[in-house]
């Protein structure tokens, strides 16, 4: 089906189990047909998992959850080989990294080898046991969560770890009326823990992402958007706010994704605006601030503004 139709339909299921939270839901959506990963960042209980699974169950995907704790082994996450006495052979038990969609919770509460195990998959789309490697499915993606409040027993992602994740999402508390409708629907029976009892339907498959992926290619991108795109990129090296700029990564994710949002659009062209309402997500996470900077009382977002406001918008 047509992109437009996809995103329409995807939006109505989501509507069925999600109040609010749109946009979060949409830059999920377009880190699985950009083929990119995402860092959700929420306090607990603002349905961050509810989303994973929401997606996956409207995509016909294979969803597994993996919670990351301090004693959790990179073969808890790929798998291992193990020894048949039976045959005397060793077998392959398939870790969840096996997948469509993961939903690593809280992976900064993994040290730096299990995290570290993630990497190869998240990248080359395989992982290596033994020496031996094994593709993973067509359609993955990696979701993974922190929590912002609690930082004790915790590792903090490196640079190069977080430069691979497509977007950092920030997910807030509901407002007024949406945090309302959520408890009425819970006083009618909702249950988040059985989406076929609300209604959720697969709407799409595999091919209906391959498809997708292959309009999105289409889309053409003017070369002063290109130029828009690097030029915000650059300014954030020099930026006297920030110790670390975007990288080349960033800059390529701005084009991917921007491609993607204007399909999402019904467009086969990439506008400045999709641009600037995807360099938080794209660059938050890829960015370090200076310590005066942040005595200020400035966070990345508010220097990636700064930058915005510096770079020529194309007409």
């Amino acid at each position: 089906m047509p992109l437009v139709n996809l995103y329409q339909a995807l939006d109505t299921e989501r509507r069925k189990v999600i109040v609010g939270q749109r946009w979060t839901f949409d830059l999920l959506l377009v880190a699985l047909l950009t083929d990119g990963h995402v860092l959700l960042e929420g306090v607990p209980g603002v349905a961050k998992t509810l989303m994973a699974r929401t997606l996956a169950t409207t995509l016909k995907a294979e969803f597994k959850r993996v919670q990351f704790t301090p004693d959790l082994m990179p073969s808890d996450v790929i798998g291992t080989n193990v020894f048949d006495l039976a045959s005397s052979t060793f077998s392959l038990r398939r870790g969840p990294v096996f997948t469509n969609i993961l939903l690593g919770d809280e992976i900064n509460r993994a040290p730096a080898k299990t995290q570290s195990a993630l990497l190869e998959s998240m990248e080359e789309r395989q992982v290596t046991i033994d020496g031996v490697s094994h593709p993973l499915p067509e359609l993955f993606m990696v979701l993974a969560t922190e929590n912002p409040v609690e930082y004790e027993g915790t590792y903090p992602l490196p640079e190069a770890q977080l430069d691979r994740f497509l977007f950092k999402v920030l997910i807030d508390y509901p407002s007024h009326d949406e945090g309302l409708q959520v408890l009425k629907n819970y006083q009618a029976g909702f249950n988040p823990r059985n989406l076929a009892t609300l209604g959720v339907q697969p709407v799409a498959g595999l091919e209906d992402v391959r498809a997708a992926r292959q309009e999105i290619a289409a889309v053409k991108v003017a070369d002063a958007v290109l130029d828009y795109i690097q030029r915000i990129v650059d300014e954030s090296r020099r930026s006297p706010d920030l110790s670390l700029g975007g990288s080349p990564r960033a800059a390529i994710a701005l084009l991917q994704t921007g491609k993607t949002l204007a399909a999402l659009q019904g467009r086969d062209f990439v506008v400045p605006d999709d641009i600037k309402l995807l360099v938080a997500p794209v660059m938050r996470h890829r960015i370090i601030l200076k310590p005066e900077a942040e005595i200020e009382g400035l966070n990345a977002d508010r220097a990636l503004e700064r930058i915005l406001g510096r770079v020529e918008v194309p007409r």
